[in-house]
């Protein structure tokens, strides 16, 4: 350790930015106002359908306006309205006018059946009164072993087997059908008995109402026929509420499998992602009550379905003028228009010497020498920025880079069931197919649909690193759509879409692979089994293939893998390109627009939907060129920001308005001390001078990388790259043997004194090396001195570059 020096580990200082052109006065515009949902369809006696009329103003702040709106309908004598809620009356067709702000809208309203009273349904009526009250969740009775000797599903997963608990199970304890306002589930559940949940519903109220017509008519289930949703609307689309105390009705509507739909408004399960910006208001109705500054994604769950809407809650009356921030490209506008809704103002662009860094770093995991320093900080040419992408992007160690990031996805590392020369040619095959820019769409499909020996077709690895026809179900989900479906192995996805139908659907495609030993006994040959299927765990019924978010698959007299390969690598699949568009963005970015990057899912909705639709748009477009997409994001003021915040940023993280620090990787860490210092490296297996992003076995590893964050590759999850800073990490930079050995090995500092180098023009030069920047004067005045100041003057610029090596600067990229 070198403490004598190490106040002198230098502040991560940059050069001021420009500030944009004073704003330009927005152009005037009216409110507009709209009426959800556009249609009313009326079936029954029961029926009734809640309506929303918002408002929003020409600054984006939305209000809701339902109670101030005046109702007409062309035939009165058809539907009446009370309160937000549409009843029938009579059968017919008639139109609703919605009059606010000097506005009128029509709304067309049918009435069906308007004096039928449907008889309860359990599975339509009841089961949703159960996960609305929070039964069936998992703290509660939809517990793996159940609560208090009562079990059901996990949010109702399985109706037939929960009729069968409550009806059939200890058969008159938890209904009474002589007396049924004095069976147990209503005595509990209305709080009249001990129970450990609580009271969750109220004699007299709607819930207990439907609970008691149902056991009156002896608790009937429904035929297998019966009419179940197939979709889940929720309205408004979403709101920007102006202060504190803002309230916003919401209205969902599930649509049925006969072609009807239904407010489903007081049976959904409703949910915010952040309580402080936007909370469910108490009292039920579906209401979201603003809070403080931020954001939220209010959900709706309802059956199977999961459905959600964004919301921004501003301070009251915030002023704020937007400072027509330059855009380069699509990427800008989606940012900014996102900017805009929340009043945020971007950084400024950041300074050349910071974006030269920047770059190298996120596209080479190198950093630039002093001479491609100086030749991009020289240059006056307009679009020089441009000219270094794609100069860096045609070099060998952009493709070495992300041959590493998708070497960690796919898991390539050697073990007792994959040999040493396997695993090589497999990531040999990976890395030939990066290098040649052959379009990621082309080899995925190549990837998944492959058949014949692990040493002859090298890509049949991937079925034999994991043979497990469960997880390579769950990895192919995560790796090629972002999608975490373990959930759905035993129950209903509790926050996602994802059923038990959805996820042993799209197992069915891995059923029939099949395995035998080769000539050699460390090759495995792989081949399409032709036979074997995957049983539901609840009917037992083999589950016919399926992709996942799509139909059921034609594979009769195929090879089913091919079937799925040529269906997830093509725009048919929409989450293939908006996956791979987000792990592209996480790593320039540090962060996802869908964070984490293989975590995609409704309740963990994008920051950004129209940027990362647009993003995947154009990665489709561009015919899944890798290089392209990075080119554009590349190129976006997005990723040119100063890391400085502006005022209205500061407490910004998820919309990208200021350049993000990011620590860097283990392996480009490792890398960059070697070039820094000029020492090699050297790696079992490789030569000397080589890369640590180029090691292909995810099993080697040196204390360094390990401590630093390397990936064992065990899972494809994307949090086994640790890049969070630790204890270990400093301690082993500030007394461990990598950056003091280096500085000793690599000489650096003995061959410019020996070259009668001056300590002003050494220490100019250690600056460029490790943060790509001169030092500023008041850096080189204390330095110079201090090293005047020293009797070993060697020791003293050994002890500067030291304490760069262990400055934040150096350790981060910003």
């Amino acid at each position: 350790m070198r403490p004598t020096l190490l106040t002198l580990a230098l502040l991560a200082a940059t050069a001021p930015a420009a500030r944009a052109q004073a704003p330009a006065a927005p152009a005037a515009a009216g409110p507009k106002v709209a009426v959800y949902p556009a249609d009313i369809n009326l079936e029954t006696k029961r029926d009734s359908q809640a309506f929303v009329v918002q408002l929003t103003q020409p600054d984006g702040i939305t209000r809701d306006v339902t109670d101030q709106a005046q109702i007409a309908f062309a035939n009165p004598s058809l539907a009446r309205a009370d309160k937000g809620v549409v009843f029938p009356v009579a059968d017919g067709a008639t139109e609703m006018t919605v009059t606010v702000a000097g506005q009128a809208l029509k709304v067309p309203v049918k009435v069906a059946q308007a004096t039928v009273d449907p008889p309860v349904s359990f599975k339509k009526d009841v089961m949703p009164i159960f996960m609305r009250a929070g039964c069936n969740q998992g703290g509660c009775h939809g517990a793996a072993r159940g609560k208090d000797g009562f079990r059901l599903s996990l949010f109702g997963f399985d109706p037939d087997g929960d009729h069968f608990r409550l009806t059939r199970e200890l058969n008159g304890r938890r209904i009474n059908l002589a007396l049924p306002n004095e069976s147990l589930l209503v005595d509990k559940a209305c709080g009249r008995v001990p129970h450990t949940g609580g009271g969750k519903l109220k004699d007299g109220d709607q819930y207990t109402t439907t609970i008691l017509r149902w056991l009156e008519a002896d608790a009937p289930n429904d035929p297998a026929t019966v009419a179940l949703p197939t979709s889940l609307e929720v309205y408004p689309p979403g709101a920007v509420l102006d202060g504190k105390g803002e309230k916003q009705r919401i209205v969902a509507r599930a649509k049925y499998a006969d072609g009807t739909d239904r407010d489903v408004t007081s049976l959904a399960l409703f949910m915010s992602s952040n309580d402080t910006a936007a909370k469910i208001a108490a009292d039920g109705d579906g209401s979201v009550v603003a809070g403080d500054r931020g954001e939220a994604f209010v959900m709706a769950r309802f059956h199977t379905f999961t459905i959600g809407v964004p919301f921004i809650t501003l301070p009251k009356g915030l002023a704020f003028t937007w400072n027509n921030a330059p855009e380069n490209n699509y990427v800008d506008t989606h940012v900014h228009n996102k900017l805009k809704k929340l009043r945020v103002e971007p950084s400024g662009t950041c300074s050349d010497e910071v974006f030269v860094r920047r770059v190298f770093l996120d596209i080479t995991g190198l950093l630039p020498t002093a001479d491609e320093f100086a030749r991009f900080m020289v240059s006056t040419l307009p679009n020089k920025r441009e000219l270094l992408i794609d100069e860096l992007l045609s070099r060998k160690e952009f493709s070495e880079l992300w041959v590493l990031k998708w070497a960690e996805l796919l898991q390539i590392r050697s073990s007792n069931q994959v040999s040493y020369k396997a695993m090589l040619l497999y990531y040999t095959w990976l890395q030939d197919k990066i290098a040649r820019n052959v379009p990621t769409d082309e080899w995925v499909r190549e990837l998944l649909a492959a058949n014949g020996g692990t040493f002859r077709n090298p890509a049949t690895n991937y079925y034999q690193i994991e043979t497990d026809i469960v997880k390579v179900t769950e990895n192919v989900a995560q790796v090629f759509m972002g999608m975490r479906v373990q959930c759905a192995q035993c129950h209903n996805h509790p926050f996602d879409r994802w059923t038990m139908d959805d996820y042993y659907g799209f197992a069915s495609f891995f059923s029939q692979i099949g395995r035998k030993p080769g000539d050699d006994p460390r090759e495995l040959v792989v081949f399409n089994g032709g036979g074997g299927e995957i049983n539901h765990p609840l009917h037992r019924r083999p589950m016919p293939p399926k992709f996942l978010g799509g139909a059921v698959a034609d594979v009769a007299g195929k090879d089913r893998r091919v079937v799925l390969a040529n269906w997830l690598a093509s725009p048919e699949n929409p989450y293939f390109a908006r996956n791979l568009s987000n792990l592209v963005w996480t790593h320039f970015f540090g962060r996802g627009i869908i964070d984490e990057p293989d975590d995609v899912r409704i309740s963990n909705p994008p920051s950004n939907p129209e940027l990362l639709d647009e993003l995947a748009k154009k990665f489709t477009e561009y015919r899944y060129d890798f290089k392209r997409l990075v080119k554009d994001i590349c190129m976006s003021r997005a990723y040119q920001r100063d890391t400085r915040p502006t005022p209205t940023n500061e407490g910004d993280t998820r919309n990208f308005a200021r350049g993000p620090i990011r620590r860097i990787r283990a392996e480009t860490m490792l890398d960059i001390l070697g070039q820094v210092t000029e020492v090699k490296n050297k790696f079992p297996g490789l030569p000397v001078g080589s890369r640590a992003v180029q090691i292909a076995d995810g099993q080697v590893s040196n204390y360094f990388l390990t401590t630093f964050g390397r990936p064992t590759r065990d899972t494809v999850c994307s949090c086994e790259v640790r890049l969070e800073p630790t204890l270990s990490q400093s301690l082993h930079l500030l007394n461990g043997d990598t950056v003091a050995s280096n500085i000793s090995r690599g000489g650096i500092v003995t061959k410019m004194i020996a070259e009668k180098r001056p300590p002003a023009f050494v220490i100019e030069q250690i600056y460029i090396r490790c943060v790509s920047r001169p030092p500023s004067p008041a850096e080189m005045a204390k330095l110079t001195a201090a090293v005047s100041a020293s009797q070993n003057p060697q020791q003293a610029l050994e002890d500067v570059f030291w304490a760069v090596l262990n400055s934040r600067e150096f350790m981060f990229n910003h």
